[in-house]
């Protein structure tokens, strides 16, 4: 671990002050058949301990017994609550930890190893790197927000020297694991073309007429960066990400998913299209703005074409000799032939990094090794990436033409524009 841990500094500060304070080493410090000792747990602090926050990725740490949960932060203080209870009812009654509603106050403890962000996406990077400032390892929720936060995301991350982990459980899926590996390796000839299927949403515009704030929310600090605007209804908790003010909408929700399977299949994953067009709805009242539906096709230097469209979940990829894919979300995969989902990947084959126990359980092991997880920051933000020049097209309304290399949109001024977005003070990257 970069960062010692929380109980190894208590063992150390106490064994200090043992001529003054008689200290007992207790059981639970030396470890156990199934927990470590103390000094091989991974504290870490949960930013955003929302539906995802609990349900997934509190749930999933609390399971590893090499992790330690040492703080619990929200806006919102019922789900502080909602989180604490679903600690002792895991680990122990009488469990306690720091809680509050400010994530600055865990980013600079100087104790923590480690954080899982589980925020609304506009929060992902702002806090991922003021916690890579304070020297801590990050898992943190997929998508980013912009471009440009992307890239500053996977630049700190090497800078500093970081294990950065985006939060995705589908490269420790055999359908998609094994999905990437047979077109890496060819079983359908030479790729050709990618669709990915990614549901339409929201199906309402939100209405848009405030309402006051629930008195257990910090609703500044749930607004941060972003401009400053009314509480409104169907917003928090769950409806954010059909907003722009707060996310990249479905298409970099879910597209974070399959765009990732489509990368990794096609050997794209640190790099990018060429050329992004398209068309996409989105709602003429309401509140919710993001593109609910889209029809977009990115056309990448080798000349394959992914298309991402709205509608139902399925991935299929076309190949000179065949075709595979599959219907739906993490269902069996279908081919042209059984010859292609039959055929075994030999050693001296192309066998890709993953984890089947999952994202959580692959950083916690990454911390520890200090090699890049399944899915780093550069990956990650390439995949992101997708989803944001999607958006862009949509909005001018043409094709774009796409640097990968310098990560610029060539000869448009308008574009280049909106890799970012302006933040609110004091907040910035």
């Amino acid at each position: 671990m970069k960062q010692s841990t929380c109980s190894r500094r208590g063992l150390l500060r106490r064994a200090a002050t043992a001529a003054v304070a008689p200290y007992a080493i207790t059981s639970a410090a030396l470890g156990s058949q199934d927990k470590p000792a103390a000094s091989d747990r991974i504290t870490v602090g949960f930013i955003g301990v929302g539906a995802q926050g609990i349900g997934q990725n509190l749930k999933m740490f609390l399971a590893q017994p090499d992790a330690e949960p040492v703080a619990l932060c929200d806006a919102d203080s019922r789900q502080i609550d909602k989180a604490l209870k679903a600690a002792r009812e895991k680990r122990d009654g009488s469990f306690s930890c720091q809680t509050t509603q400010d994530w600055r106050e865990v980013v600079v403890r100087d104790d923590i190893d480690a954080v899982m962000i589980s925020t609304t996406d506009h929060w992902h990077v702002p806090i991922s790197l003021a916690a890579i400032r304070t020297g801590k390892d990050v898992i943190c929720e997929k998508p980013t927000f912009t471009l440009q936060e992307g890239r500053v995301l996977a630049d700190a991350v090497k800078r500093y020297g970081t294990v950065f982990q985006f939060a995705t459980e589908d490269r420790s899926l055999p359908i998609y694991h094994r999905m990437a590996e047979l077109v890496r390796n060819g079983r359908i000839g030479k790729l050709q073309r990618i669709h990915a299927g990614l549901p339409a949403r929201p199906r309402v515009p939100g209405d848009p007429k405030p309402i006051p704030v629930p008195p257990e929310l910090d609703w500044q600090m749930w607004l941060g960066p972003a401009p400053d605007a009314p509480f409104r209804d169907r917003l928090h908790p769950g409806h954010w990400r059909w907003v722009h003010d707060y996310s990249a909408g479905v298409l970099a929700d879910w597209g974070a998913h399959l765009f990732d399977t489509a990368q990794w299949a096609a050997d794209t994953e640190r790099t990018g299209p060429v050329e992004i067009e398209g068309t996409g709805q989105r709602f003429e009242n309401g509140y919710y703005d993001a593109f609910h539906h889209f029809d977009l096709t990115y056309t990448y230097a080798s000349g394959v074409e992914l298309r991402a469209t709205a509608g139902r979940i399925f991935l299929r990829f076309e190949g000179t000799d065949g075709w595979l894919g599959n219907d739906g979300w993490n269902t069996r995969i279908q081919a042209s032939s059984p010859e292609v989902l039959n055929n075994p990947i030999g050693p001296n084959e192309t066998h890709l990094f993953t984890c089947p126990q999952g994202e959580h359980r692959n950083f916690l092991d990454c911390v520890k090794s200090r090699r890049d997880p399944y899915f780093p920051a550069e990956i990650g933000h390439r995949c992101c990436s997708l989803a944001h020049l999607g958006n862009i097209a949509m909005e001018l309304g043409r094709k774009l033409h796409w640097d990968p290399d310098t990560e610029t949109f060539q000869n448009d001024e308008t574009a280049n524009r909106m890799r970012s977005k302006a933040m609110r003070e004091p907040w910035s990257l």
